[in-house]
């Protein structure tokens, strides 16, 4: 069993905001395994199962807003059993430019608050994770909390789309064949669109 999570803030005024690259990426995920969300008000989450050939897969969007990620990520990851290398999450990320994703096996949350609620709630830092080039605009600001709540760059938009699609083909392709594997088909250059 493996848990892919996209992390994001609930309600529509969030949708498009690089912050929810995470639930963008696992909404793709999704859709491309057929799968559908229901509301768990026990994991303040929706939850989808899903298959990919003989792997099951439990996707999940915290409705807990971004900082308190992990109040919904640990609960579901202890329901089944999954050990935190089995737990993926997707995010976003403003050190990347939008189009490219960097996929890790561990790390440091490197200042990302949703980041750092999944692995104080996991008790590690040990879970891989597919970071989603949002950049930090043609235009940056000062107040990088407004930068990820605002909108992405319409001359963006097109670059971050594709990584949204590449990261959930990303966080497949590490459930299936681990990090490593993930890490040498989807950090290059050549993920740039």
């Amino acid at each position: 069993m493996k848990i892919v999570a996209g992390l994001g803030n609930p309600g529509r005024e969030y949708e498009r905001t690089p912050h929810n690259a995470g639930f963008r990426a696992v909404d793709a995920l999704c859709a491309a395994l057929g799968a559908a969300w229901k509301a768990e008000a026990k994991w303040k989450a929706d939850v989808a199962r899903a298959r990919s050939g003989s792997l099951q897969l439990v996707l999940v969007k915290p409705k807990t807003f971004m900082n308190l990620s992990g109040e919904a990520v640990a609960p579901v990851a202890a329901f089944f059993k999954a050990k935190p290398e089995d737990v993926i999450v997707l995010v976003d990320e403003v050190n990347l430019e939008p189009g490219r994703i960097r996929v890790r096996p561990s790390g440091s949350a490197g200042g990302h608050n949703g980041l750092k609620s999944v692995a104080e709630k996991l008790g590690t830092q040990a879970f891989p994770r597919v970071r989603i080039g949002v950049g930090m605009g043609r235009h940056p600001v000062q107040d990088l909390a407004a930068r990820v709540l605002g909108r992405i760059d319409p001359e963006d938009e097109a670059a971050v789309e594709s990584a949204v699609k590449l990261a959930a083909e990303a966080a497949l392709c590490v459930a299936e064949k681990g990090a490593e594997f993930a890490m040498n088909k989807y950090n290059g250059p050549e993920t740039v669109q």
